[in-house]
């Protein structure tokens, strides 16, 4: 049976309405409490006639049938109330980077042509000067943050207007209502992926039976949910990417609560430790290295009550062998969980690590509708094929990407039938059927008529123990086409040399990976949700001697 993320949301909240469902800076939200604001964010949207768009009748696979909800926020109870508050009205949320300059939030909001704007107080300046570039006005909602700006013209409090709404309980949702995800991408503007929010569901929040079937009825999710009090996920990283807000809504499918920390406009390692502690977090999703290490300092430096503590997720990112242990060492009992995954394929594999799970193997457990298709996309790879292919997802994938049809028929082709996401990592699959991830083919280094995996120089060079933080990319070279430069962050208080990581590199990987130069700066160059940025290091790499 398939599924709307928003009656499933109605469902469970009707079973448990006096259940905590998030809390955040002291304030508990009841599922009622939050079933009560989410339908009067809807009653919003649909008295201003936002909501699915009654001319679109059979939207091509890079249509959107809904109007488009730009949420323009930091970490809070808004976010997420606004995005499950479009669902009930059937129109669909769009995720919007708060760190994107005029050039970037002007392409966003005209791409996904943005009828509604959330907006938090401290970027009103820069949504001002983007509003008259936009081909349509749209809905203004403004979140008071404290910042003292005054409404733009005609936007409305959000508080305000949701006091002041007819709570909306929802009607007509359909499995192929749209989730809408725009990726940052390594190269050219972001891209929204469209969703069927049925195969989102399962594909994306892992919404199926132990056994990896669909589970059968409303009820049957329900009664998964009776448990899940004990549930308590705090994602550290910010909602406007996917890993986060998938977190959060997972947990509440489960019937649980989420959890923010006081501190959203930065990562804060300790306040995350410390919001963990006071309010029992169960779960906490991070973004690989970055913020693993801040942690591991952090909890070396000072003792907090983790009792409730048991997984760590991380994903986006890589998570370094020596900081997985230090978080084992340091978290007793704790289990952490890699997940592979993208914004155009959902959950690929996963890689679990505990005290009894250290020795297991670095490669990637892949789920059962993961494959590895040839280098020409025409065949699906066998255990133990040597070749060198794409990692890719079959059955329940994206439609396409919002408006680019021709990159909708690359990233999702067709093979004997049928469609596959194909996001752009290289890999092997393995005798055992486990994946060999080799990273993202966008940054990959060709030097030397050689190809370089960024990642796995990465990795090579984080277990030197001096090493805060490291990116990897190629800048031109008259010999190699392209060497190999890494860019690096030392740990406070220590001065490692070019040298000394290369030869702890050259225990870990070939020769011809190893970087011609080290470029040391004070931080490398990431997003707010700890992924890589590539096209600052490259310019730092390129301006270096």
């Amino acid at each position: 049976m398939e599924f709307a993320y928003a009656g499933l949301h109605e469902a469970v909240a009707a079973a448990h309405p006096s259940r905590e469902a998030l809390v955040w800076r002291g304030r508990s939200f009841t599922w009622a409490e939050l079933t009560e604001r989410t339908r009067r964010f809807a009653g919003v949207l649909a008295a201003h006639g936002i909501g699915r768009r009654a001319e679109v009748i059979d939207p091509a696979p890079w249509e959107s049938a809904h109007h488009h909800v730009a949420l323009y926020l930091q970490n809070g109870n808004p976010y997420l109330e606004a995005m499950v508050g479009s669902w009930k009205a059937r129109a669909a949320p769009v995720n919007v980077n708060y760190r994107y300059v005029a050039e970037e939030l002007t392409h966003v909001l005209t791409d996904s042509a943005a009828a509604v704007v959330v907006y938090q107080g401290c970027f009103a300046e820069r949504l001002a000067t983007v509003l008259p570039q936009l081909a349509t006005a749209p809905l203004l909602l403004r979140v008071d943050d404290g910042s003292g700006d005054d409404l733009l013209p005609g936007a409305l409090d959000y508080e305000a207007a949701l006091a002041a709404a007819t709570p909306l309980e929802p009607t007509g949702l359909s499995p192929d209502d749209l989730y809408v995800l725009y990726t940052g991408g390594t190269t050219g503007y972001p891209k929204g992926v469209l969703w069927r929010q049925a195969d989102f569901l399962v594909s994306a929040l892992g919404l199926s039976r132990r056994e990896g079937t669909d589970f059968a009825s409303v009820d049957e999710i329900v009664a998964r949910a009776a448990g899940g009090d004990r549930v308590r996920s705090l994602p550290a990283p910010p909602f406007m990417h996917g890993a986060a807000h998938w977190n959060a809504l997972s947990t509440w499918l489960s019937g649980g609560t989420v959890i923010i920390q006081d501190h959203v406009d930065r990562f804060d390692a300790a306040d995350v430790l410390d919001t963990a502690a006071r309010h029992g977090a169960s779960t906490l999703l991070i973004v690989g290295d970055a913020f693993a290490r801040p942690l591991v300092d952090e909890l070396a430096r000072h003792t907090y009550e983790l009792p409730h503590l048991r997984h760590v997720f991380s994903s986006g990112a890589i998570l370094s062998s020596p900081l997985k242990q230090a978080l084992l060492d340091l978290v007793p009992g704790l289990r952490i969980l890699d997940v592979l995954g993208s914004s155009e394929s959902g959950r690929q594999g996963v890689r679990r690590t505990s005290a009894t799970e250290a020795a297991r193997s670095a490669n990637f457990e892949r789920d059962a509708t993961s494959v590895v298709i040839s280098d020409d996309h025409l065949r699906i790879l066998s255990p133990g094929d040597t070749e060198l292919g794409w990692l890719a997802t079959r059955g329940r994938v994206p439609r396409g990407y919002l408006g680019d049809e021709a990159k909708t028929r690359r990233t999702f082709p067709e093979i004997d039938g049928q469609r596959y996401a194909v996001p752009g990592d290289r890999a092997r699959v393995l005798a055992d059927g486990s994946i060999e991830l080799h990273g993202r083919d966008s940054v990959t280094i060709n030097s030397g008529g050689e190809k370089i995996f960024a990642e796995e120089v990465e990795h090579a060079l984080k277990n030197h123990p001096d090493v805060h933080d490291a990116l990897v990319v190629g800048r031109p070279s008259e010999r190699w086409g392209q060497e190999v430069v890494a860019v690096v962050a030392a740990r406070p208080g220590t001065t490692p040399t070019a040298e000394a990581l290369v030869a702890e590199a050259a225990e870990h990987v070939a020769r011809y990976k190893l970087p011609k130069a080290v470029v040391f700066v004070a931080d490398v160059p990431r997003s707010p949700s700890g992924k890589p940025d590539y096209a600052a290091a490259r310019l730092l790499a390129t301006d270096a001697p």
